[in-house]
This record gives C-alpha cells, sequence and structure tokens, in this order.
C-alpha cells in the first residue's frame, strides 16, 4: 500500500515540480533576483531513493557531499551524511534547527501533536520533555522496573531452554519481539503482552503500520492543491486512520482500566499510573494541562521507542555474532567468566562486561535501529558547511551513512567490536559519528531505558545458551539484507533462527 501511494506520487510529482518552479520563477522576477544556482545541490526527485532510501542517499552524498537538497514538490529536504555536518546541525545551530515538520501521519497517531517525539519545538515541547525526562525516563524511575526486566528476560530463557533439549531451531527475531513487547506493555501499560489483546502477528503488523505511516511520504506534504486527492485515491487516508483508531482502542483501555476502581493495585507504579498522577495534579506543567489524549500521545512514544528499537538491535547483534563464531565465543567467555555459576545474568553484572558493551555500540554504528533520525525542521537562519540553510527547510540525518564512513571507521562494513577498545567514543548524542539516539534538545530521552533491557537481554542468551546454525547452513548464507520499505526503523529482512544447546554451566531452570 505504501509503495502503491509513492507510485502514485511519482505520477502527480512533475505537475508539483511545475507549479513550484513557476511560483518560484515569478518570486525571482517581482523581487528582481538573478535566476542563479540554488545555493545547495539539488538532488533528484522521490523515485531515486528507492525503497531503502538511507541506501540510496549514502551513494548519493559519495557523489554530491555530505550536505545535499533534495526538492521533493514545495519542501526543501536537508540531507547530512557527516559527523562534521551533524554537528554543526545538532550542537552549533541545535536550538535553529529543533522543531519537526508538521507530517500527516504523525499528526494523527500523535493526537494532533500532543507527545513528545514529533511535536513542534515551543513551550509545550519543553514542559512535555520535562515531564519525561524528570518523570518518566529518570535513572531512578528505569531502575524501579529492574524486576520486570528480568522476570521477562527469565521467561524467555526458559522458552529457549524447551527447544535446547530437542535441538530444534528457534526463530529469535520473533522471541525478541515478543521480549521488547513484554516489557514494554507491563512497564507502560500495566498489562503482559498475552492479556493486551494482540497475538505475536498481529502485533507485528500493527508496528509495522505505525512504522510505516511514520516514515511514509505524503502526496499532501509535496503537491500543492491536489496532494489530499492523491492520498485519498491511493487508501493512504484510509490506512492511517484505521491505524490510528486499533491503537486508540488499546490506549483508551489500558488508561480506563487504570481509572478502574476495581484495579488490583500492582507493587509498581508504571508509566500510565506516573502520568495520571499528573493529570490529577496539574502543577508545575503550565503550558502541558494534561488529558488523556497526551497520555495516549506520550504512550505511542513509549510504544515505538521501547518496543521496535530494542529488538532489532538484539536481534542484528546476535546475527552479526552468528556470522563470526570466534566473537561470539569471546562474548561468552566473558559473561560466562564474571558470573560463573550464578545462574542468571543480573542488571547489576553489566558493568563488568566491556565487550558486551563494545557488541552494543558496533551494533549501533552498523545498524542504527532509525537510519535516518527523526527529521527536524529549521528554525532559524543558518550556514552548514558555507551553504545556506533557510527556516521551514526539513533536515534528515543519515546515521546509517555516517556510521559506516570511511574517514571516521576503519574497514567500516565490517562488524568489529574492538574498535572500541580504549576509546571514549559513545551514543549519548556527544560523539556525532555514532547518532543512533540523534543529539541536542531533540536527543531520545528512553536511552538509558532502551541500553538497559539491550544489554541484558543479550548477557542472558549469550550466558544461558551455545548457539549454532541450523542443518546445513553455514556463516556466509545467513541473509544480513535489510527489509525493504518505507518505515521509520530498519529491520532485518529475513528472520533469525538458531539453534541453542544449553551451556553446560548453567541451571536446567531459572526458578
Amino acid at each position: 500500500m505504501a509503495l502503491d501511494a509513492l507510485n502514485m506520487l511519482l505520477l502527480f510529482l512533475p505537475l508539483s515540480l511545475f507549479f513550484f518552479t513557476k511560483k518560484l520563477k515569478a518570486v525571482r522576477q517581482n523581487n528582481n533576483l538573478p535566476p542563479g544556482p540554488p545555493k545547495l545541490p539539488i538532488i533528484g526527485n522521490l523515485h531515486q531513493l528507492g525503497t531503502l532510501p538511507h541506501q540510496s542517499l549514502c551513494k548519493l552524498a559519495k557523489i554530491y557531499g555530505p550536505v545535499m537538497l533534495l526538492q521533493l514538490g514545495g519542501v526543501p529536504t536537508l540531507v547530512i551524511s557527516s559527523a562534521e555536518a551533524a554537528k554543526v546541525v545538532l550542537k552549533v545551530n541545535d536550538l535553529n534547527s529543533c522543531s519537526r515538520p508538521l507530517l500527516p501521519g504523525a499528526r494523527t497517531l500523535t493526537y494532533n501533536y500532543r507527545d513528545v517525539g514529533f511535536t513542534p519545538y515551543g513551550d509545550y515541547w519543553r514542559e512535555m520533555r520535562k515531564i519525561c525526562v524528570l518523570e518518566l525516563f529518570s535513572a531512578k524511575r528505569v531502575q524501579s522496573y529492574r524486576s520486570i526486566r528480568e522476570e521477562e528476560v527469565d521467561s524467555l530463557i526458559n522458552l529457549i531452554s524447551e527447544s535446547s533439549s530437542s535441538a530444534t531451531p528457534v526463530n529469535l527475531t520473533e522471541m525478541l519481539f515478543s521480549l521488547t513487547a513484554s516489557i514494554v506493555f507491563r512497564i507502560a501499560f500495566g498489562t503482559t503482552f498475552e492479556r493486551s489483546g494482540f497475538n505475536n502477528h498481529r502485533f507485528h503488523q500493527v508496528v509495522h503500520d505505525v512504522q510505516a505511516m511514520l516514515g511514509s511520504y505524503s502526496a499532501a506534504e509535496f503537491i500543492p492543491y491536489v496532494g489530499w486527492i492523491v492520498d485519498r485515491l491511493s487508501g493512504l487516508h484510509q490506512r492511517f486512520e484505521r491505524t490510528f483508531n486499533e491503537l486508540d482502542r488499546f490506549f483508551q483501555y489500558v488508561v480506563d482500566n487504570h481509572l478502574s476502581a476495581e484495579r488490583t493495585k500492582t507493587d509498581h507504579e508504571d508509566i500510565i499510573d506516573v502520568l495520571l498522577k499528573l493529570v490529577r495534579e496539574q502543577t508545575g506543567f503550565g503550558a502541558a494541562q494534561l488529558s488523556q489524549d497526551n497520555i495516549k500521545a506520550v504512550l505511542l512514544n513509549v510504544f515505538l521507542g521501547g518496543v521496535d528499537t530494542g529488538a532489532i538491535t538484539m536481534i542484528w547483534a546476535m546475527a552479526e555474532l552468528a556470522k563470526q563464531p570466534k566473537l561470539m565465543k569471546k562474548a561468552q567467555d566473558e559473561v560466562r567468566t564474571s558470573i560463573g555459576n550464578k545462574g542468571r545474568v543480573s542488571e547489576s553484572d553489566i558493568d563488568q562486561l566491556e565487550y558486551l558493551k563494545m557488541i552494543v555500540k558496533e551494533t549501533f554504528r552498523l545498524h542504527p535501529p532509525a537510519a535516518l533520525l527523526l527529521p527536524r525542521e529549521t528554525i532559524s537562519h543558518f550556514k552548514v558547511n558555507g551553504f545556506e540553510v533557510h527556516p521551514k527547510t526539513t533536515i534528515h540525518i543519515n546515521a546509517w551513512a555516517i556510521g559506516r564512513d570511511p574517514g571516521y571507521w576503519k574497514s567500516p562494513e565490517e562488524f568489529i567490536p574492538e574498535r572500541f577498545v580504549d576509546s571514549s567514543t559513545d551514543f549519548k548524542g556527544q560523539h556525532f559519528e555514532l547518532l543512533p539516539f540523534g543529539s541536542g534538545r531533540r536527543v531520545c530521552p528512553g536511552i538509558y531505558m532502551a541500553t538497559t533491557m539491550v544489554e541484558l537481554g543479550l548477557a542472558n542468551l549469550l550466558y544461558w545458551f551455545d548457539w549454532k546454525l541450523p542443518d546445513g547452513m553455514k556463516e556466509e548464507d545467513i541473509n544480513m539484507e535489510e527489509e525493504a520499505g518505507i518505515s521509520l526503523t530498519i529491520s532485518k529482512k529475513i528472520a533469525l533462527n538458531l539453534v541453542p544447546a544449553k551451556y553446560s554451566g548453567t541451571h536446567q531452570k531459572i526458578a
């Protein structure tokens, strides 16, 4: 459906470009401006981006340079593909470029921009950001959910153990998505994944549809006057409404459940509990007068940021280790030596696992979950690499291209965790050659929660099992292609199936 919409958009794009070019020419004539070339190189049209736009843009950057302007209809879009240029945008000119473009998919899913991630910059965003940083994702709050993460990881290990006795391959892709969903559902919604009303297949479809909505092109964004007609004819508008209604029903269900007098109190204050308390108190957040729609909009951010990205990172990490058994063994030796016969890896053990942390960094470098960071929109004029950037320009940071730039990384296409030995480079937004979570004012506030979940999951998979390939398969046969399509996140195209063998130094089952 998204590709049908894209194809239809391409049919109307020449008309849009005609209107835009004609309007630009008239403006130049009326203001006695010379017809000279644009300040930035203008690169092609939508069809050049393909179904893996981060890869296409990386190739174009090698031809035209790390700062490019795509003229998509009437929307100027700046694409940044180097750490130096990213630093200029995200640090030097952070305040000038920290808003968000008003995208139809985001407007629908966020209850008219009542969230944190997609809302434009302003007083409302600042106060909602403060709520997230202080109330939802603080170190103290994340630590309060420690037992939930450890319980869900224990359940995953017990489930895999059942397959290990028969040497049956397990679908790690499906299992890791279920793990992150289970953790996020309990932390955010106060319910288990099993009781949420989603089965695995339907849940994956909903996540895919949401990511496609937020990452897709809408004709209304690019084509003056007639774009909305294209969206109606292509079915994009109806798809937006259908996906929103399904999510809204679920969010309303969990909110109503928390408001019910019959609800059983739990030991943990989940994210809805925290937000409902803020709604009742309504103190200290002047511009953000909270309602249930605000709560549901923030839940969307947690839903997207927690479930999909964590699972994708663990899947890519395990796939890379499966391709290089020596690296897998090195990681297993570290965690098993450190943990000994304790029988499980707890969160308090993670800080000892230096090589595991290098693996996570290298996975973020080579496979950032969001290859193109959430788009920014400029507020004020500034310059990048000597080029003029004007207000209302959309900016895309190609984190995927930056992570594979040979100017920063030796052998950038290879998975080499050891490159981070004695390196201070991290992924928290201060080193612009590694930007999986963004940087500046719009950096992801859930970094700590996300990395804690990923590290705990990987450490236990490596501690408990020796992983083998299915019969007849070799390391070079593991498919490492990215799933094509319009989406915010980049998944592995083919599910990862590996055979677990119980490590002899572990107990038979976690109590």
